[in-house]
């Protein structure tokens, strides 16, 4: 088995997601008391947000950067950054250490090809769903990116920072992103991305009919994978 790096903490709230998934996939795969090698580094988010909402994301990556290098150095065979929108600065970290990056667009993108999945909806903080770094990814694979307008953006970026990173989770903020699911279906959209690790803590497949593409769980599986893989 190899190790995984986990560059987490962006939030907790979903970095103790990824770890409970992950170690049920590989207890999954290889029954008994298994569990995956993992190696963790969680940063203090709250410098991490006052830097992207600044727009000093150099500054992030030069934070993420070094936290990736101590997980390197920690014996990790590959790195996964526990966060869609930090993958903003994953070339910076990615030049910086000398294994493997999981990136979380490429693997969501390798499974909406799989389930032959065209146009998508895309929830995410506001710079997920404005900015091209991750947008651009999808594309690349064939896949056409819908985005809420920008009330709807507004919305959904507030009730990630203001509640779901604090683990405060809200009946009203449910039915809000569910209308937007049902907003970005009515446009097209033959599925939605839960492009934001902790819109999965608000919003499930049992909420709505229209097919939900959760990044946490597919960013975990695949980081199983890699990690079982056969040499």
């Amino acid at each position: 088995m190899k190790t995984i790096g986990l560059l987490g903490g962006m939030s907790w709230e979903s970095t103790q997601t990824y770890y409970r998934l992950i170690n049920e996939g590989v207890k999954s795969r290889l029954g008994g008391l298994h569990s995956a090698k993992l190696v963790l580094f969680s940063v203090d988010f709250a410098e991490i947000e006052a830097l992207q909402h600044k727009g000093d994301w150099p500054a992030t990556a030069d934070i993420l950067s070094g936290a990736a290098l101590s997980v390197q150095k920690a014996g990790a065979d590959f790195l996964v950054i526990g966060t869609n929108t930090m993958h903003k600065v994953a070339p910076e970290i990615g030049q910086a250490i000398q294994i493997p990056l999981l990136h979380i667009a490429d693997a969501t993108a390798e499974v909406l090809k799989r389930d032959g999945v065209s146009r998508v909806g895309l929830l995410g903080t506001r710079f997920t769903m404005e900015q091209a770094f991750y947008r651009e990814r999808l594309e690349a694979a064939g896949i056409d990116v819908l985005t809420p307008d920008e009330p709807q953006r507004d919305e959904v970026h507030r009730v990630i920072y203001e509640e779901l990173c604090r683990g405060e989770i809200r009946s009203d903020s449910r039915h809000a992103y569910m209308d937007i699911v049902s907003s970005l279906s009515g446009r097209g959209a033959q599925a939605v991305i839960l492009g934001c690790t902790e819109i999965g803590l608000l919003i499930s497949q049992a909420d709505t009919d229209v097919p939900l593409y959760d990044t946490t769980e597919i960013h975990a599986a695949h980081a199983v994978e890699l990690a079982l893989a056969h040499p």
